[in-house]
């Protein structure tokens, strides 16, 4: 009897150890799918952004990187695509108020949380002393160069996001946003064609008792820094030359970017395109409105 109770129990604990790697491989084979199919979802929003010019892609694009998101919220390369993706959908293709919101907070908090989260910020934030706000400020302003991408279209969503709202609320952000924009040009000024530059020439546009000098210094920096990025010739037109009613430079600068080829840069040619669309509409504008009038959200 003890020796039939024996085999039992041997059978039962091989049973269960069998059972055990059954599940055990089925759990790594279901990780294994699940991490091809993350990369392949990733691949096909790759895909689809750089097809960015048929305004269906980028949509898609969106679609597809929420999904995968979902999955796996701390991928460096997922949150940087899907943050500005957001970003594109927000800027060009939206002309409804509350939707460009919603897209530009969406990719500010995607990027936010990537800052946050990561292992080299928390280490830097850890060993700083004194209140939490202060601590998030200070390890802000010694980032490492790896979380430029994600700090970028944390706080490029963000003023857009607050480009539509009242003074204040940019007012109240601005320590943050000029200390992440300040450390992203100390670590990589020409990042996305002088994006820096060009926040800030929008920015100090936009915020009031700022000398509006500040703005074209800031402009001008960005077109130094990438001439071939339209965006920075028709902000500043939009946001410099119609705030400081310089309407001759307002009007020649919007006809050089009209004038010019958006095909040549075929890495920026959909951007480009959108602000030759941006340029043109400004233009007609000038004619039927007060000179300056509030910008509507353009990147």
């Amino acid at each position: 009897m003890k020796f039939f109770l024996l085999i039992l129990k041997n059978l039962i604990l091989i049973t269960c150890i069998f059972t055990s790697w059954q599940c055990s491989s089925q759990k790594v084979q279901l990780e294994n799918a699940k991490a091809q199919n993350i990369e392949f979802l990733v691949e096909q929003a790759q895909n689809l952004w750089d097809s960015r010019i048929d305004s269906n892609a980028i949509k898609k694009a969106n679609y597809i990187l929420g999904l995968a998101y979902e999955e796996q919220n701390s991928n460096a390369e997922i949150i940087k695509l899907y943050s500005k993706t957001l970003f594109f959908q927000g800027m060009f293709l939206e002309n409804d108020k509350n939707k460009k919101d919603s897209l530009f907070h969406k990719g500010s908090e995607v990027a936010k949380k990537a800052v946050l989260n990561n292992e080299l910020f928390l280490n830097l934030l850890n060993n700083t002393i004194g209140d939490s706000s202060f601590k998030v400020l200070s390890a802000l302003s010694e980032a490492p160069m790896e979380l430029v991408p994600a700090m970028y279209w944390w706080v490029t969503n963000k003023l857009w996001y607050l480009n539509s709202k009242p003074a204040i609320e940019r007012i109240n952000h601005r320590e943050l946003l000029e200390i992440v924009m300040h450390r992203i040009i100390s670590l990589d000024p020409n990042y996305h064609y002088g994006g820096a530059y060009r926040f800030f020439g929008v920015f100090y546009s936009r915020i009031p008792g700022v000398e509006i000098n500040q703005s074209k210094t800031y402009f001008e920096k960005a077109i130094s820094s990438n001439e071939n990025y339209f965006g920075n010739k028709v902000q500043m037109a939009e946001f410099f030359y119609q705030k400081s009613e310089n309407k001759p430079s307002f009007l020649i600068q919007l006809q050089q970017v009209i004038n010019l080829d958006a095909s040549i840069h075929s890495e920026m040619m959909p951007e480009n395109i959108y602000y030759q669309k941006r340029a043109k509409n400004l233009l007609n504008q000038q004619d039927t409105c007060l000179l300056y009038t509030s910008p509507s959200p353009r990147d």
